[in-house]
This record gives C-alpha cells, structure tokens and sequence, in this order.
C-alpha cells in the first residue's frame, strides 16, 4: 500500500499522546515485542500493534481511523507487561478509539452494526441497572432524566457480560468479524488435536 505525502498528518503522534490513554505512545522504538504477545495478531495478522504505532508515528491519521483494525484489540493487556518502554498499546488503543469517535469516523450505530458495541433497545429497557452492575468496564451507564441504559461506545468491549445478565434481553451484541474468525480458529485447533 502506497503512502501519499497529502495522507500524512505530522501533528497526529501528538494529538494521540494528549490523551492520557495515548500518553506514552512516542516513547515506543518499535520493539515489537507487544505484537509477539499479542493474541488478536496471532489470528489476525494485519492487527500488527508495532505496525499500528507505525502508522501513528508515520501520520497516517485517515487511514488509521477510518480502520477497523483499532476495533479488534481485546484489551487483554498481555502488551502492558512486555513492553519495555510502558507504552501499554491497549491504552494507546482506547486514545484511537477516542479520537474515531470525536472526529466522526465512525458512530455508535455503526460500532453496534460491526458487533464492537453493545446495543440497548429501550423498548425492552426497564431500567434495573442490571448491566451498570455487572459491567466490569463500566461502559453502561442510566441516561439522566430518562431511566434508560446506555452503552459507552468507548468504554464497551463487547464481551457480551451485560447481553447474557440483562434480565428483559434488552441489550443485543452482534457477532463481529473478528469473532467469527477466532471462533473458525478454535474450530480448526480443536480438529488438528
């Protein structure tokens, strides 16, 4: 994939580490070693965390974004305890998710179409806190004045916990692609076993 000068944006490594999940980012050299622990690489080649940061330091801010590959991490946090420089790439994660979301390269409905985001169908919602109980991301919160649960599209990562304990079946999550990858993955071990 050809990089165009005009698709470059120097100032991109320093909006990602404004954020205080993207503090650390321009402190990686690129060792490598967050993609070698990494689970999601290992079923999805091209989520490269090292070619990720890559891409940030590189100002590859429209192409990055406008990905789905920054809504495939996990969040495990294996990367955290190999880095050597503390970048802790599911922080740096989370700081691009941030930025998708506030400058409009992706929506809610559409992280709920892609199975990334948990979505509430307030005709069924009665409001039990259920899920604002259950959620150990803290993604679903009650809508002042309204009663409602809502799902934070930053904070969800569509583990499914607050699907499986909503007792009115108010919260749907579809199957994302990369679930139904790790799943044909499983399939496949399981068979060579």
């Amino acid at each position: 994939m050809a990089i165009d000068r005009d698709d470059l944006e120097p100032r991109f490594k320093f909006e990602v580490a404004e954020l205080p999940e993207g503090a650390h980012v321009k402190e990686c050299y690129a060792c490598g070693s967050c993609t070698g622990t990494c689970p999601v690489s290992q079923v999805i080649p091209e989520f490269n965390p090292r070619k990720i940061i890559h891409m940030i330091m590189l100002g590859l801010k429209n192409r990055l974004l406008s990905s789905d590959l920054i809504w495939y991490c996990t969040g495990c946090q294996n990367c955290e305890f190999v880095c050597p420089q503390d970048v802790n790439f599911s922080d740096v994660i989370k700081a691009l998710r941030i930025l998708a979301l506030r400058d409009g390269y992706v929506d809610a409905e559409t992280l709920g179409e892609m199975g990334k985001l948990a979505v509430v169908n307030e005709k069924y919602c009665v409001g039990c806190l259920t899920c604002v109980r259950v959620c150990p991301f803290d993604a679903p919160y009650m809508e002042k004045g309204s009663g409602l649960a809502h799902i934070e599209p930053v904070k969800c990562v569509a583990c499914g916990i607050c699907v499986a304990e909503c007792p009115a079946r108010a919260i749907e999550l579809k199957t994302s692609e990369d679930v139904k990858r790790f799943a044909s993955c499983e399939f496949l071990l399981s068979r060579e076993l």
